[in-house]
């Protein structure tokens, strides 16, 4: 058996070495390093991919979410509500911006913002809300909308872990998500579902006069070479990155078909056992791209079942073990503990096993066996 990987993008790049080395080979030949076609050959293919107006690359998730808020002009002392249980990037730019973050809640079943959450948190500062598609599956977005269609807010999607999940609405419309609130995020960190060698991001919207906005605001606010027509930041992707991505972008499809298979089988194997809650998968399970496969364990010792599967050489991590609000950076005497049941249950249950393109049928077997044998201890 292969040696189990937490991602194994060496056995990805095997796959595609020849088309990976040629596109960064094209890079070096022409020597157009910021800025060249490559990066808007990726611009125009990923467009195309999610159906959406404009794509503007950048330099990482992070940089943009902080681009995507300053296009919107939120001011010092907006409210922006978000997610509790999430990676600390999303209340970071928040935080520089100097805008009041709001946390609440998640729910329990799928981990992602709680509607009733949004609903109880809203308050005539209330200026956006950022909804995180958690471990790769779609948030209700239809809700979302619907109240932020209700009190005037803007929606900011952060879709670093999820890119190529659809949502579907009530009447049957798929979308990517991403692409439903008035501006969307990623992150093409190499571990993610469609990542580069490095960092990279991209910023997504239907909304034309957005996009140009946040064009100038990626490179130094400049639109004209040095004429600086608004306050920007050095947010660029690089030639070699986005070359990376566009030999990679033909096969999102498959990478991800290739997670919700893995995902099935971990599932069918782990079902019904007492002490294990897995994701809730369905045959179509279009909405859940699974960067994460994340498990819920109750009534058992979660920490120990971690040390279990090292000392078997399996690897695994724990997203999140800390809630934000009970990060040192964000603790704000605002926040109760009892207004964060779900997440303070969640950061005490939840184990990520392996998950990645290469995982194979031995390895999800001895996986899934080593978690079995844990409990029969």
């Amino acid at each position: 058996m292969k040696k189990i990987q937490m991602v194994d993008l060496k056995g990805q790049y095997e796959k595609i070495k020849e088309t990976v080395n040629a596109s960064i080979q094209a890079v070096l030949d022409t020597n157009t390093y910021i800025n060249g076609p490559e990066v808007h050959a990726f611009q125009k293919n990923l467009e195309a991919y999610l159906d959406v107006k404009h794509v503007i690359p950048c330099a990482n998730g992070t940089d943009a979410l902080q681009i995507a808020m300053m296009g919107l002009g939120l001011k010092p002392g907006d409210e922006v509500i978000t997610a509790d249980f999430t990676f600390a990037a999303t209340v970071e730019v928040i935080a520089l911006l100097q805008l009041t973050p709001v946390l609440v809640d998640v729910d329990l079943d799928n981990m992602n913002i709680s509607i009733e959450a949004i609903k109880k948190a809203i308050t005539p500062k209330t200026k956006a809300i950022v909804p995180v598609h958690l471990f790769g599956r779609a948030a209700n977005m239809e809700a979302i909308m619907e109240i932020a269609n209700e009190h005037n807010l803007y929606v900011i999607e952060d879709n670093a872990q999820a890119i190529g999940a659809n949502f579907t609405n009530s009447k049957g419309k798929k979308q990517k998500v991403g692409t439903i609130g008035h501006v969307g995020s990623t992150s093409f960190f190499p571990s993610k579902n469609l990542g580069c060698y490095g960092d990279g991001g991209a910023i997504f919207t239907n909304d034309d006069a957005l996009a140009h906005i946040i064009r100038g605001i990626v490179n130094h606010g400049m639109y004209v070479r040095y004429h600086h027509d608004v306050v920007g930041v050095n947010s660029r992707l690089d030639s070699v990155q986005a070359a990376v991505l566009n030999a990679k972008l033909p096969f999102l499809n498959f990478y991800n078909d290739a997670r919700q298979s893995a995902a099935r089988k971990y599932s069918k194997a782990l079902e019904n056992h007492p002490n294990i809650i897995t994701p809730t998968i369905s045959e179509v399970c279009d909405y859940h791209v699974f960067h994460q496969y994340t498990l819920r364990i109750v009534d058992a010792d979660r920490d120990a079942l971690m040390q279990h599967l090292l000392d078997n050489e399996i690897p695994c991590a724990i997203y999140y073990p800390i809630p934000l609000h009970s990060q040192k950076a964000y603790q704000d005497s605002r926040y109760k503990e009892e207004d964060f049941p779900v997440t303070n249950q969640l950061v005490k249950e939840v184990i990520s096993l392996p998950m990645h393109t290469e995982l194979d049928d031995q390895q999800i077997e001895f996986i899934t066996s080593t978690i079995l044998s844990f409990f029969r201890k």
